[in-house]
């Protein structure tokens, strides 16, 4: 990309020095992300296709779910599929279809078989019959544990954008 008049090779100096933007030393294998991004589809598409029990069993019997659009955290597996269930079963008799489109998927390896997921999440709505709308946009953070073979959520932090982060 140049401008009229500029010399090229200035012109592309100058763009790359303009945003500098240092790789996070805690990098993860392009295997790894790619792990990862398989657990993800496979998580939102459980929750969003009303498989509640799929989506719940990712998270570890002791796991936190905290987010802003609640006073208090959730915790514990049973407690987050007791709200799953009743989310899920709310959406079915209103014919909702709710889809969780995650993206910008960050990884940092926090310590040993550990890591911490960062992504955005656009979600979506659909009544049966209706147009789809953006619902709400979101920052997550996860806590991702590898426990026999496969990956759990610890601690997940869900903000909502249209929400105060208090």
């Amino acid at each position: 990309m140049t401008t009229a008049g500029a010399d090229p090779t200035q012109a592309e100096e100058s763009a790359l020095t303009q945003a500098p933007h240092k790789p996070e030393e805690t990098a993860v294998s392009a295997a790894l992300f790619a792990e990862i991004q398989q657990f993800y589809g496979r998580h939102m598409r459980a929750m969003d296709e009303g498989r509640v029990e799929d989506w719940t069993g990712d998270f570890m019997p002791d796991a936190v779910f905290a987010t802003n659009a609640r006073p208090e955290p959730q915790r514990g597996r049973a407690e987050i599929a007791r709200n799953a269930e009743a989310a899920a079963r709310q959406l079915q008799e209103k014919g909702i279809l709710r889809r969780h489109c995650v993206t910008t998927l960050e990884l940092q390896q926090a310590s040993g078989l550990t890591l911490l997921a960062k992504t955005y999440a656009l979600i979506t709505k659909t009544v049966v019959g209706g147009r789809s709308e953006l619902e709400f946009v979101c920052t997550c953070e996860d806590v991702l544990v590898r426990n026999e073979g496969r990956w759990f959520i610890r601690h997940r932090q869900v903000f909502r954008d249209d929400l105060p982060k208090g």
